[in-house]
């Protein structure tokens, strides 16, 4: 069972991170499109559509691999002090009182939305249109992969219930730990208050 939930906290970071890279895409048509309009004096009506596209696409394959990541807002004040038994009820709960529906609502109407326009050509309304349908399979795409990601935290949450600890989750990028970092180059803050001191006095022209 933990290897199927890592398998789809895998699925969920690979869909996450493939379309962070639409960031160095949008990155570059912005600094194109402004070098193009002040410098150029050529701006491309197109453009700022092709942004929100982008974007959109950033933010919709986020929602999975940042819940596959636990990194979702909470309300912590009382959460953290909860025991993970107690924790895990109260996740289970709005998962299927707030997550299924709402996820499920979306996927299935992103997906009638995706296939309505496909079947009109829709485009964007500008002087230079963009073709939307591809960028309207991204919603039940998402969605899907949101879904799959929600049925394995219920799984999680189920598993902490019985067992009172939470399950391992696929790690990843983390924050610097300041002090993690110091424990692995092997260094004490009296060494660095030390350095601290060397270099005022050196400033100042004094003695160490």
């Amino acid at each position: 069972m933990q290897k199927m939930l890592l398998q789809v906290d895998r699925l969920s970071t690979f869909v996450g991170k493939a379309c962070a890279w639409t960031v160095v895409g949008l990155t570059a048509l912005i600094t194109w499109e402004v070098f193009s309009r002040y410098v150029l004096n050529s701006p491309h009506a197109w453009v700022l559509d092709a942004q929100i596209m982008l974007y959109g696409t950033l933010f919709m394959s986020a929602g999975a691999y940042t819940l596959s990541k636990n990194g979702h807002v909470r309300g912590d004040v009382l959460y953290g002090f909860f025991e993970p038994r107690t924790q895990a009820t109260i996740d289970l709960i709005l998962y299927i009182v707030f997550f299924l529906p709402g996820i499920v609502a979306l996927t299935w109407a992103g997906w009638s939305f995706a296939q309505e326009s496909l079947a009109i050509r829709e485009q964007t309304f500008n002087a230079d249109p963009l073709p939307v349908y591809p960028f309207k399979f991204v919603i039940p795409i998402a969605g899907a992969v949101l879904l799959l990601q929600g049925v394995v935290e219920i799984v999680r949450c189920l598993i902490c219930i019985r067992d009172g600890v939470w399950p391992a989750r696929e790690e990843d990028v983390e924050e610097v730990d300041v002090d993690k970092l110091k424990e692995m180059v092997h260094v004490k803050d009296a060494d660095i208050e030390e350095v601290d001191r060397l270099i005022t006095a050196k400033q100042t022209g004094g003695r160490a």
